[in-house]
């Protein structure tokens, strides 16, 4: 929780503006009245937008109850609201979503995080990523509309292979 005045800015914006402060009448030295004002500083991250990048991940392990697979998929669906199919056996399993990030490094590296992060909480199976592919919407677009990659997500849910 941030603590500030009501009505503060976050620390850190750059629109803020500089005001000097009247000196006291005690004051030696050379009296100023002028206003210093700051302008807006834009840096090069702010300038940056984020893209919508289409993640597969595919992970594998040891036999586990189907029963127990869907149901971790299924809570990770609840608990990740961006994911947009699963496909599972009782040995892997193929997690399909968008994720909104910077560049490719930074889709990438949530991709990574998502089974790690959800595994106690939504009960999956101890697998392993075994496959990750990451690519842009107009990547995904064009792949789909050329007919050679992955089919759109329908229906959409928690399915068996």
């Amino acid at each position: 929780m941030r603590r500030a005045r009501p009505g503060a800015l976050p620390r850190g914006t750059g629109s803020r503006a500089l005001t000097s402060v009247g000196a006291g009448s005690d004051f030696v030295g050379t009296p100023t009245d002028q206003t210093l004002e700051q302008e807006p500083v834009v840096t090069n991250e702010e300038l940056i937008r984020s893209k919508l990048w289409h993640i597969t991940l595919s992970v594998s392990g040891s036999e586990t109850p189907l029963k127990e697979v869907r149901r971790g998929l299924e809570q990770l669906a609840h608990d990740h609201p961006f994911l947009l199919t699963s496909r599972y056996a009782d040995d892997h399993a193929e997690i399909r979503y968008w994720e909104e990030a910077r560049d490719l490094h930074d889709a990438a590296a949530v991709a990574l995080r998502l089974w790690g992060e959800h595994r106690s909480s939504a009960r999956l199976p101890p697998w392993e990523i075994v496959g990750l592919e990451v690519i842009d919407r107009e990547t995904y677009h064009l792949r789909v509309a050329e007919g050679y990659g992955p089919p759109p997500a329908s229906p959409v849910g928690v399915h068996p292979y």
